[in-house]
């Protein structure tokens, strides 16, 4: 079937993952430690955080898990503080991200909306969160449909919030595509009946997304070629 819709996930997808969230995050363990090195250990640890090489281990619930199992993850390591502070504490913070775009996003969304698809984000970050984002880098009314883990459809990799993009869009499943760097997303696009690309800007190396995806591509730079090979 000819492929009328894209739904994106955020992290690691529309932005490349490392690059944006590496530094921040560090940052954000040592204030929500309090600068304590005990402490600053236990959270980072809890998020499963390298302080040496300044990066997230790969099973990490920050790459693909809501804000509130990242809080609930934080919260083991700093108890005088609540799941509901800590949420709302990133949530804040998310702005001072340094943002990098795997490719110059608005060009690029236009471009897709020329050939008349329709395009969509679901992130298990918060919808609050990724409308911050998008309209950082000014691409917010380039999407049709915006969703976060809190946007009442559910997470990934839950097909819901992928089937309810499809139905917001009046699109059969089979003609969306899921496109993703997490197993969670595709997982989801599988679930949905969705065909399911992921990319290598995030964390998950080629072999770990090779089984639930139908092309692995190096960034979503190489969509259009790929879906201009399916007509």
């Amino acid at each position: 079937m000819h492929i009328k819709g894209l739904l994106f996930d955020k992290d690691g997808t529309l932005f490349d993952f490392r690059a944006t969230w590496d530094t921040w995050a560090a940052q954000m363990i040592h204030e929500l430690a309090g600068h304590d090195d005990a402490q600053i250990a236990q959270v980072a640890a809890a998020v499963r955080f390298d302080l040496e090489t300044g990066g997230f281990h790969a099973d990490s619930p920050f790459i693909a898990g809501t804000n509130a199992e990242v809080s609930e993850a934080i919260a083991q390591a700093v108890p005088h503080l609540s799941v509901l502070q800590i949420e709302l504490f990133l949530e804040q913070r998310v702005g001072e991200a340094t943002l990098a775009p795997a490719v110059d996003l608005a060009p690029y969304l236009n471009g897709l909306r020329g050939q008349g698809l329709r395009l969509g984000v679901m992130t298990n970050d918060s919808e609050f969160g990724a409308r911050t984002q998008l309209d950082q880098v000014g691409v917010t009314a380039l999407f049709h449909f915006i969703a976060g883990y809190d946007s009442g459809f559910g997470a990934k990799p839950s097909p819901d919030p992928l089937l309810a993009f499809a139905d917001q869009m009046k699109l059969p499943p089979e003609s969306v595509v899921m496109v993703g760097d997490s197993t969670h997303d595709l997982l989801a696009g599988r679930r949905a009946g969705m065909r399911t690309v992921g990319v290598l800007t995030g964390t998950a190396p080629t072999e770990e997304l090779a089984p639930l995806a139908d092309i692995v591509l190096p960034d979503i730079g190489h969509i259009p070629g790929w879906l201009n090979s399916l007509s």
